[in-house]
């Protein structure tokens, strides 16, 4: 009815209501299960047939869709419909070099979000999603096809990513290939390489074998496979195998070779080691790129150090340590692109990712992105909503979480989530606590955030969130009050070690059993530390810098 219709009492609780001073006048409302509600309604509108207005044909079988689900989802359709291209107004649109299955499922992932990956599938998946835009489709396709790397596909997989410029995935078979090599060398797709990939192959400084005999044997196996027709290439492939590098005994051998023996540039090249190897004192005029031992990717477990603070600067600098290599030395790798103090540092899918921290004249909230295989750092990375220093990160589920930490003005409970397939930080539940200067690792499916300040005073207390429920809770606090501790997850328990309290720096160090829910002491460390940086690397525990 009208509000002129309403009777005097209805009026007057209406006139009370409205002159309240306790009464709220707006609110906001975001549904928690808008996004699935209209997700469902989605599918079953398509899946009725409702409202369509659109029509994909796939070799004559015909697909009902929407027009602006599809733009919505892919950037290929959305410039189709919003140009002024020639299908903008069909309503029959043939999607050529894709079939109606894969075509269905993509589409069928534009409404519910949700699509089955598996052997049979993939290579038809990947290539339509490039062509659709997919880029979440694309992304999964090629991490279901990393997990499925062995010897006897990495080649094959290698060949499809570079067919369909799938760079990260065309990289990791790449590193798969010239770390398993001696596996690769003769199966079928070793057998099947062009010449020019077998060259990029054994000329690589990453090449991991025990000896150049074995890149030898190689190519001999490659070039019988196909003697007739890949005879001509043997001379050319042996340049690139370091001879010099190899056992007299078997230079000696390999001389009676018919292919080294038909060949004057063969004959050469065993020659040329053969005289590295009796006149020693003249290597130093001999040295060449053949002579040079390969170093080929370590993939035991080294220790980083990132950023930092020194001598009154933030740093930007990076050390790497590997214990088995040079137990007793750093080596400089490349530095980040910003000076970071207070930075958050974890490692995902062998990848080391810096979050946040302070340049010495500012708090950031820029994340930057180091490649052990290139040397090299990209900051393509999306920056977190806050800037903050003093700031814990680790990684669970596949998932980088950056919790607390400082942004200039006030001490942070904020927790934000990075999804690397997406590009993207959403924030989840704030802690309990405020808290810079807190250390945070990972047990049992759970991120642990262990003491840090709430900006007036250390903190003992400790929190655990459980994604499965979105929730922190409350564990058994320390007996001591830390912030710019480190911890880390060591032979199933939990280590707190060194920081600072209300009034020193610390040595101590505190071990929580979670089966127990209680924290008991072990034995000090031999120097006190704030800001230290704990890592577990070979079954040990490394406490760095402070």
């Amino acid at each position: 009815m009208e509000l002129t219709e309403l009777d005097d009492v209805t009026s007057l609780q209406l006139a009370e209501c409205c002159s309240s001073t306790d009464n709220v006048t707006a609110i906001t409302h975001k549904s928690p299960i808008h996004g699935m509600f209209l997700t469902t309604q989605l599918c079953s509108i398509r899946d009725n047939e409702m409202l369509c207005d659109v029509t994909l044909v796939a070799n004559g079988a015909k697909i009902q869709a929407h027009r602006l689900v599809l733009a919505a989802c892919s950037s290929y359709f959305r410039a189709m419909f919003t140009n002024e291209m020639i299908e903008r107004r069909k309503k029959e649109i043939e999607i050529t070099d894709v079939d109606p299955n894969t075509l269905e499922a993509l589409v069928n992932f534009c409404y519910c979000g949700e699509i089955r990956i598996s052997d049979a599938n993939v290579q038809n998946l990947l290539p339509a999603a490039c062509l659709l835009q997919l880029s979440e489709v694309q992304d999964v396709c090629c991490d279901f096809l990393k997990k499925q790397l062995d010897p006897s596909n990495c080649l094959g997989i290698r060949a499809f990513a570079d067919t369909h410029a799938c760079r990260e995935l065309l990289r990791s078979a790449d590193k798969y290939a010239l770390r398993n090599f001696q596996q690769v060398v003769g199966t079928e797709e070793f057998m099947s390489l062009s010449y020019d990939l077998l060259k990029e192959i054994i000329s690589s400084e990453e090449l991991h074998v025990q000896s150049e005999e074995q890149v030898y044997d190689a190519i001999v196996q490659w070039v019988r496979h196909d003697l007739e027709h890949r005879r001509n290439y043997f001379s050319k492939l042996l340049q690139h195998v370091r001879l010099p590098l190899c056992r007299p005994k078997f230079l000696v051998s390999i001389g009676e070779e018919i292919l080294v023996k038909s060949d004057a540039s063969s004959r050469d090249l065993v020659d040329e080691a053969k005289n590295y190897l009796l006149l020693p004192l003249e290597r130093s005029k001999m040295q060449g790129p053949r002579t040079r031992p390969r170093n080929p990717l370590q993939y035991g477990e080294v220790l980083y150090a990132v950023g930092g603070w020194c001598s009154g600067d933030a740093l930007a600098s990076v050390e790497r340590f590997d214990p088995l290599k040079s137990p007793t030395s750093w080596v400089t790798v490349a530095a980040m692109t910003k000076r970071r103090c207070g930075v958050g540092v974890a490692v995902l899918d062998n990848l080391i990712f810096a979050c946040g921290g302070h340049c010495g004249q500012s708090y950031l909230n820029s994340v930057e992105r180091y490649d052990p295989a290139t040397n090299q750092w990209s900051c393509d990375v999306a920056p977190t909503s806050t800037c903050r220093t003093s700031v814990g990160v680790a990684v669970l589920d596949g998932r980088l979480y950056a919790c607390g930490g400082q942004d200039g003005v006030s001490c942070l409970d904020v927790v934000e989530r990075y999804d690397a397939t997406r590009n993207e930080w959403c924030k989840i539940a704030p802690m309990k606590s405020r808290r810079l200067g807190v250390s945070v690792c990972v047990y049992n499916g759970c991120i642990y955030a262990v003491g840090g300040s709430n900006g007036e005073s250390p903190l003992n207390s400790v929190e655990r969130y459980d994604p499965r429920s979105g929730k922190w809770e409350l564990v058994k606090p320390m007996a001591t009050r830390r912030k710019h501790l480190g911890a880390a997850l060591f032979e199933g328990t939990i280590l707190a070690v060194g920081g600072r309290d209300d009034a020193c720096e610390l040595n101590s160090v505190e071990r929580y059993h979670p089966a127990k829910d209680e924290w008991t002491s072990v034995v000090a460390m031999n120097s006190r530390r704030s800001g230290v940086g704990l890592a577990v690397v070979n079954e040990k525990l490394y406490a760095v810098g402070g």
